[in-house]
């Protein structure tokens, strides 16, 4: 039976839909979260007045949102960069992990250095191994055309299974020998500690300044530059890439391990900002490689706009955490997010489809 509407591709894309499909989007999710809310017998509007009260309103409330988005906003820029030439990669977490190691490598073995000589080793080292371990995704495309999905996400279970080892599994160098009953991490030394600038009466973490930086640099290199340009012909059609001369081989590799160093810096950053050491549990529970794929598609893969949603679902993220309690179970955050990502994905195929009613052709019959 032949359905009543189709789905046409836009030929051209009107620029009021680059702002308006996520705003639409992000409303459509509050309307459907507050129908969740209501059937569960809970106030929405108490809930959503909790919610910004907890996670947006205060210097407090935004100083815990700005240190849960600093990750969400590296792996967010990580999935970005990728997706933008229309290459997936879902290794964020694996690639975030790896560049938690090479920064708490740096950061134990560095002492008796210059504050800022250690902060820019670590994150040096944090980009260069998750850039390292990105580019294995982008060689595997490129020169065997394997699906980057799920070379990406296998290599997560690669990397999840090397910080076990290191911590629990062996007396590596990021193992704290003083640790007996239960495995740790090594603690960095506490003078590369990385340090928070204080902006208005809030606590900003410096790995969310360098997000920032980071987003700008992306931006520039994007729209500005040479290779901005051959990354968007290869997102529009490799194969018209590859006649125009453009190296779509070693583009992909470059690109991916861009990808990796970013998340890479997010670990270097969770090791500097906030945990200081190694913290093997602690980085399989954030999930933060996979939220960041909720950022970017929120964002629509612009850097800027990767920063302000890491912001939102930060501020989401630690109202939840204070919400949670025997009237308030944790699965009702969870859903409100999962809400949020079904719209967006929703709103970006509105954005490249517009919807027509199928016409039926009706044959006249001679009496």
């Amino acid at each position: 039976m032949r359905s009543p509407v189709r789905l046409e591709r836009r030929l051209e894309q009107p620029r009021w839909l680059n702002w308006s499909i996520p705003v639409i989007s992000l409303v459509t999710a509050l309307v459907l979260g507050a129908i969740v809310l209501w059937i569960t017998g809970k106030n929405p509007l108490e809930v959503y007045d909790r919610i910004l009260e907890r996670g947006f309103l205060g210097k407090r409330p935004i100083q815990g949102t700005l240190i849960t988005a600093t990750p969400f906003a590296f792996t967010g820029l990580c999935a970005a960069v990728a997706f933008r030439m229309g290459v997936i990669n879902i290794g964020g977490e694996g690639q975030f992990y790896v560049g938690a190691i090479g920064a708490a490598w740096v950061g134990i073995a560095m002492t008796g250095q210059p504050v800022g000589v250690a902060v820019v080793g670590m994150v040096v080292m944090g980009m260069l191994f998750g850039a390292a371990y990105g580019s294995i995704v982008g060689v595997l495309k490129a020169r065997f055309n394997t699906n980057e999905i799920i070379t990406s996400l296998m290599l997560n279970y690669i990397a999840g299974i090397l910080l076990n080892y290191l911590i629990f599994n062996s007396r590596s160098y990021w193992r704290d020998p003083r640790s007996m009953g239960f495995p740790s991490g090594k603690p960095i030394t506490e003078r590369n500690e990385w340090t928070d600038y204080v902006v208005g009466g809030v606590k900003i973490p410096l790995g969310f300044l360098i997000a920032v930086i980071a987003a700008g640099a992306i931006w520039v290199l994007y729209k500005r530059t040479r290779f901005g340009f051959e990354v968007g012909v290869i997102a529009d059609s490799p194969r018209a890439a590859r006649y125009a001369g453009i190296r779509t081989r070693s583009t992909i590799v470059l690109v991916m391990a861009l990808s990796g160093a970013l998340a890479g810096l997010g670990g270097a950053s969770d090791v500097g900002d906030f945990r200081h050491i190694l913290d093997a549990k602690g980085l399989q529970l954030g999930g933060f490689g996979y939220t960041g794929i909720v950022v970017a598609a929120l964002a629509r893969f612009n850097p800027f706009s990767t920063l302000l949603v890491a912001f939102l679902l930060g501020g989401l993220t630690n109202a939840g955490y204070a919400l949670q309690g025997p009237d308030f179970p944790s699965g009702l955050v969870g859903t409100l997010q999962g809400l949020i990502l079904f719209t967006a994905v929703a709103g970006e195929i509105l954005v490249r489809y517009r919807i027509r009613a199928n016409r039926r052709r009706t044959q006249a019959v001679a009496s």
